[in-house]
C-alpha cells in the first residue's frame, strides 16, 4: 500500500499502510486493523488468518514509533496531543481511501487491540455513522473519568463489540463498561463481554464474535 494520505499532519504523517486479504478492487468489505502500543501492523494482521472470511480486504496502519499516543488512555486528552489527533486522522484517511475504492463505511469494520482498540472506539464515537462494525479488544474510550462524551451523530445500529479481561492491568473493567454505555447511547448495537482472569490478550470467543460479524456483513 502507499503511505497514508498527505493531508495527515503531525507525528503519524507519512507512515506506511500494510494490507492483506482480497485486493481492494475486488473486495466486497474491509477491515481496518489498529495495532497496540509497541506492536506492529504485521502483528495485528496475523489475526486475519483466524477470521477466515472471504472477500475481505485488511488494512493496518503503522504508528510512528509503534505508539499511537505517548501516555495512558486515561490521561487528559491534551497530554496525548498532537499524537492523538494525528492518529485519528490516519483512520479517517483510511475510511476515505476505502470509500473511494467503492467500499462504503457500512461495509467497513474498524478493529483494534489495546491502544489500537481505544483509538478505534474514539474514532467511531467522534465520527458516528453506520459502520460494518466496531470492535475493541481490550480497550475503552480515551480520556479520564468525567471526560465529556457529547459526541455528535448516530452509529445507526452499528454492531459494536467490546471484549476485555476483568483483571486487565492496562484497561480497567469499569472503563470498558462505561464505554459500552456511551456507544449504546450513540445508537450502536453493543455487546460487552468481560472475561474472568484472561489477562491482556484475545481469546477464541472474541475471534468467533468477529468472524460472525464479518460473515453477516458479506452474506
Amino acid at each position: 500500500m502507499t503511505n497514508a494520505e498527505k493531508t495527515i499532519q503531525g507525528p503519524h504523517a507519512g507512515q506506511p499502510i500494510m494490507a492483506t486479504g482480497t485486493p481492494l478492487d475486488s473486495a466486497s468489505a474491509a477491515m481496518i486493523m489498529v495495532h497496540g502500543r509497541g506492536s506492529t501492523p504485521e502483528d495485528i494482521l496475523s489475526l486475519a488468518a483466524f477470521f477466515d472470511a472471504p472477500n475481505f480486504a485488511y488494512l493496518a496502519p503503522r504508528a510512528a514509533g509503534n505508539t499511537w499516543y505517548p501516555h495512558r488512555f486515561m490521561e487528559p486528552l491534551e497530554k496525548n496531543e498532537p499524537y492523538l489527533s494525528s492518529a485519528l486522522a490516519v483512520l479517517d484517511s483510511l475510511m476515505v481511501l476505502l470509500d473511494n475504492a467503492g467500499i462504503a463505511p457500512e461495509k467497513t469494520i474498524v478493529l483494534g487491540f489495546s491502544q489500537g482498540a481505544c483509538l478505534s472506539l474514539e474514532f467511531a464515537a467522534r465520527h458516528a455513522q453506520r459502520y460494518g462494525g466496531v470492535i475493541a479488544l481490550s480497550g475503552a474510550l480515551i480520556g479520564p473519568d468525567g471526560t465529556p462524551r457529547n459526541y455528535a451523530g448516530s452509529l445507526e445500529h452499528t454492531p459494536v463489540f467490546l471484549g476485555c479481561s476483568d483483571v486487565d492491568f492496562h484497561i480497567p473493567k469499569q472503563n470498558v463498561l462505561n464505554s459500552g454505555e456511551v456507544m449504546s447511547s450513540l445508537g450502536g448495537d453493543v455487546t460487552t463481554r468481560i472475561y474472568p482472569n484472561m489477562g491482556h490478550t484475545t481469546n477464541k470467543d472474541e475471534i468467533a464474535v468477529v468472524r460472525d460479524m464479518m460473515t453477516a456483513l458479506v452474506r
